[in-house]
């Protein structure tokens, strides 16, 4: 017999085994049905960026990470996996190529870098680490297993003198591709600094482009801004253009190649300082909740990035119902024009969020938004920025809450809502609290006194949907400071602790 021949009978042999085998191992040996639709199953690795703290030689940092306690089944909802042969963890380390800014502290001291910054070793209970001075870099860090589901940290820094002075607060993000920033600022009395973070093993390329009121700005850097594996590079966003200081300018941050954690710190010499936060992707509809009661004036600042021009209804949700700002009840932006709007005593005395929609709901144009928020007044101010947010859909967190400083803003712009609000444990002591809250549609419910039992520390909150429309959320943080009444605001966003995982099924096709 031809070699070719019994080849061809050991193949057959071999196959007629392999589909016996699938056959007898099928679970009922029935017909294996079409295809199910995606489970959802809890992430197993989760990665945040922290960019690099204040220049102050003053500046005291706190970070605080959490995870917040899973329901969900799979192997990141229960213990490591047969055959993992390390525990879950949860820690933020400096990156390698960090160049820190230098100085020292107040008083002449060393600066203190946190020796394991925020290392969180359960869900449910925060743990915070401290930071001085300006040499402190950038920090990039995982989590994975149980820990990864949720898995939250909050950098808050203070510095308490100075003409930018202020309170900064920032919910350290996932690395992406792209950012949208309005309501940023090259005018002289602003020193706003866009940080590239890289958080990866391999070189990264980001393209910026800024947009003034006339236009885009002509940019001196046309091939690209380097980063370094693990490093991060604060650009002034005033050198990158020749052209004249702009109040308002909106950044757009790319990447030609990898992918960075981006955002901007923003100081003014008159106002404060804070961090802005990338705005939601571009859409029709924007919500930016959480203006506080007493802000004594508000600036939006929006962009069209598309070829369309978008004209805009600007609302109040507060907490009675919807308004329209006196004076102020409509924005017209120009494709590829930063266009801003300052609203006069915008809260009178409640606070809200703003909402804007298309004057024409028959034509939908995509933007960008942001809001300027100061509270103060002569030379005690603060400033802070609110980005559009998006809905919140499974479960979102901020950490770093503090007794008797922290406001909750829950917006149902829609229809009504339940939202489940949860205070988790805090850092030092403290017993959970959990509250069912129910938001009637077309207003925003404000929250101060979910606290923990016997809280001795910081704690985080946790906002999950029940039932009814769409939530968006914002948290207030405020710590006055010899008659400045510092604060900050953190929207919250979905916090992606679950993915979408096909249903896998025997396919005997394959074998044709």
């Amino acid at each position: 017999m031809k070699r070719t021949t019994l080849s061809l009978i050991a193949v057959a042999t071999g196959l007629a085994a392999l589909t016996g085998f699938a056959s007898l191992t099928a679970p009922d040996g029935t017909a294996t049905p079409g295809a199910k639709a995606p489970t959802r199953l809890p992430v197993e690795r989760a990665g945040l960026v922290c960019p690099a703290l204040s220049t102050s030689e003053v500046a005291e940092t706190r970070y605080t990470s959490y995870t917040p306690p899973s329901t969900g089944s799979g192997s990141a909802a229960g213990a490591p996996g047969k055959g993992e042969a390390e525990q879950p963890t949860a820690q933020l380390r400096p990156a390698a190529g960090t160049t820190p800014s230098g100085g020292t502290a107040k008083g002449g001291k060393k600066p203190k870098a946190p020796k394991a910054p925020a290392t969180v070793t359960a869900p449910g209970k925060p743990v915070t680490a401290e930071a001085e001075g300006p040499a402190v870099p950038a920090l990039a860090g995982s989590a994975t297993g149980t820990l990864a589901p949720g898995w939250t940290v909050q950098q808050t820094t203070v510095v308490p003198a100075g003409g930018a002075g202020g309170l900064l607060g920032l919910s350290c993000g996932a690395p992406d591709t792209d950012f949208w920033f309005p309501a940023a600022s090259t005018a002289k009395e602003r020193q706003d600094y866009v940080h590239l973070t890289n958080p990866d093993d391999a070189a990264a390329v980001a393209d910026i482009e800024l947009y003034g009121p006339e236009g885009p700005l002509t940019s001196q850097f046309t091939d690209g801004i380097p980063v370094p594996a693990r490093s991060t590079v604060p650009v002034l966003l005033s050198t990158l253009t020749g052209e004249a200081a702009k109040q308002v300018v909106t950044v757009h941050v790319t990447t030609r190649s990898g992918r960075l954690g981006a955002a901007v710190a923003a100081a003014d010499d008159k106002l404060g300082s804070d961090w802005i936060a990338a705005a939601t992707d571009p859409a029709s509809r924007a919500v930016l909740p959480g203006i506080p009661a007493d802000a004594t004036s508000v600036r939006l600042v929006a962009f069209a990035p598309g070829n369309d021009d978008a004209d805009l209804k600007v609302q109040l949700v507060t907490a009675t119902g919807t308004i329209v700002p006196a004076g102020a009840g409509s924005l017209h932006l120009k494709s590829g024009m930063t266009a801003s709007v300052d609203l006069p005593a915008l809260t009178r005395g409640e606070g809200g969020s703003l909402l804007l929609t298309p004057s024409d709901p028959k034509k939908p144009t995509p933007f960008v938004a942001a809001l300027r928020v100061v509270r103060g007044k002569g030379d005690n101010t603060e400033v802070a920025f609110v980005p559009a947010a998006a809905a919140i859909s499974d479960r979102a967190t901020v950490a770093d809450n503090r007794a008797g400083a922290t406001t909750l803003s829950l917006t149902a712009p829609d229809a009504a809502a339940q939202v489940k609000v949860t205070a988790s444990a805090g850092s030092a002591a403290g017993t959970p609290v959990s509250r069912t809250v129910t938001v009637k549609g077309g207003t925003t419910t404000t929250l101060t006194d979910l606290v923990p039992e016997g809280l001795k520390g910081s704690y985080a909150i946790t906002v999950e949907p029940v039932s009814g429309g769409r939530v968006y959320a914002a948290r207030t943080l405020a710590l006055p400071l010899d008659g400045t009444p510092m604060f900050t605001i953190q929207t919250f966003a979905d916090d992606r602790g679950t993915v979408e995982v096909p249903t896998a099924h025997q396919n005997l096709g394959v074998l044709d």
